[in-house]
């Protein structure tokens, strides 16, 4: 009985290996469509919505030849809108699309130095400063604070050295008194990871002035939480304030200023549901005064 060899199959024997290959060209493709304007919204759309979906995003947007110059016209392109404030929906969407995409490359331990050495978070300044609430410039500050919520998470003393030097702190402590809710959060929360740096919280407790404008602040949000209540805010606020309490100073002038509200259990059933934001309130006041302020009957 003779046998013979099966003709080899048209097609591929690692479907695997042929989705990847066109997944990275497709990559490639909505990459270089970046540099080419009249696909460029587009490609933004898709490439923000599928980010997840490409590992090696960020290196390719940072190495690939007049890509990160893209992006950066996109930013640039609305600076005329903020002020007198005409930005549309359409164009805080697009721009938005441009920022998921620096966010990206912003949480990339590859490209997150040369990210910072380019002074790139300087180009998402000028939004951060706006004031209108309006839905488009509300969305376009909190995108922007997305991408130095990205830097700070990576705790890496480089990135607090250069916010710091640019002076991030008055431009989240507006955003902290004057934002919604989540752009709030999303700003006390940069402010807690300076504070938890070493050299940020130097920086912070340094003068008089620093401290008390960022203590004004957080009190400030701490009494209007009384009529609103928001546990995911008050867990930064907290930290926030127990972080400042490792300050030999900042720790003699809380005992002065912290908020009442805080002291009495007015948030006792907001607490009661975040074991850890109850464990740090108990913290700081044990810290500012221990029996002075009664801590077992206040939370």
């Amino acid at each position: 009985m003779s046998t013979t060899a099966e003709a080899p199959s048209s097609s591929s024997e690692n479907p695997k290996k042929d989705t990847e290959e066109n997944s990275e060209s497709r990559l490639y493709q909505l990459v270089k469509n970046l540099t080419i304007l009249e696909r460029r919204e587009s490609s933004l759309l898709e490439l923000s919505k599928k980010r997840e979906s490409f590992p090696q995003l960020a290196p390719v947007l940072w190495y690939s030849f007049g890509t990160i110059a893209g992006l950066l016209q996109e930013l640039v392109a609305i600076y005329p809108s903020l002020s007198p404030p005409t930005l549309t929906a359409h164009a805080s969407n697009r721009v938005c699309n441009a920022l998921a995409l620096l966010q990206c490359v912003a949480s990339h331990p590859e490209t997150r130095t040369p990210f910072l050495n380019a002074h790139i978070p300087l180009f998402l300044y000028p939004f951060l400063n706006t004031v209108s609430k309006t839905r488009p410039f509300e969305y376009l500050r909190l995108t922007s604070l997305g991408v130095i919520g990205a830097l700070v998470k990576m705790d890496d003393p480089e990135v607090i050295n250069f916010l710091l030097t640019t002076e991030i702190i008055p431009l989240c402590l507006r955003i902290m008194e004057t934002g919604s809710e989540l752009s709030k959060t999303v700003a006390t929360f940069i402010l807690q990871k300076v504070l938890l740096d070493d050299f940020g919280l130097q920086y912070i407790c340094h003068t008089a002035e620093r401290f008390y404008a960022v203590s004004t602040v957080l009190s400030n949000m701490v009494n209007a939480l009384i009529e609103q209540p928001s546990a995911r805010l008050l867990k930064h606020i907290v930290r926030c304030y127990l972080r400042l309490s490792d300050n030999p100073r900042a720790r003699e002038a809380l005992r002065q200023h912290l908020p009442v509200a805080l002291q009495n259990g007015t948030f006792s059933k907001v607490l009661e549901e975040d074991p850890s934001t109850r464990r740090w309130l108990s913290s700081l006041l044990y810290a500012l005064g221990g029996e002075q302020y009664n801590v077992g009957s206040n939370i």
